[in-house]
């Protein structure tokens, strides 16, 4: 299986050029490392890398008006492969120009080694809410 850690040149270029408008939420999908892969040998689990990661970017996020809507830990797969994720959680930022606002800042970008060395795999899925949905179909 092909692992994504950071964003695609391309794909990340033609989001930041998109037209969505109003709030974004972003689905992320997490599968640690079991032993976090620093550069410089700091030894530490992946969920602890990440831990790190969480609390070095908070004041970016919360700058950027970014806030934690849901959060979970897998327990049972239902459909789908077995033990693919370790952590789920959505984000939500006022718009699409809140969340490049926090990623593209040179000093966020500064602190995403510690993500990197947590992470065999991940997920970051672009959603827009539907509003007040009672069915799957919408």
């Amino acid at each position: 299986m092909t692992a994504f850690i950071d964003p695609d040149r391309d794909i990340f270029a033609a989001y930041a050029k998109s037209s969505i408008q109003g709030p974004v939420q972003m689905l992320n999908l997490l599968k640690f490392q079991e032993k976090a892969t620093y550069e410089d040998g700091t030894a530490a689990t992946g969920p602890e890398a990440y831990k790190t990661y969480g609390k070095l970017s908070q004041p970016f996020f919360e700058k950027n008006d970014g806030k934690i809507i849901w959060s979970g830990e897998p327990q049972a797969m239902v459909i789908g492969p077995v033990d693919e994720w370790d952590a789920a959680f959505i984000a939500e930022y006022p718009s699409k120009d809140h969340f490049l606002s926090m990623v593209l800042d040179p000093d966020y970008q500064a602190i995403t080694f510690h993500r990197k060395a947590a992470l065999a795999n991940s997920r970051l899925l672009c959603l827009t809410p539907l509003g007040n949905t009672k069915t799957f179909a919408g």
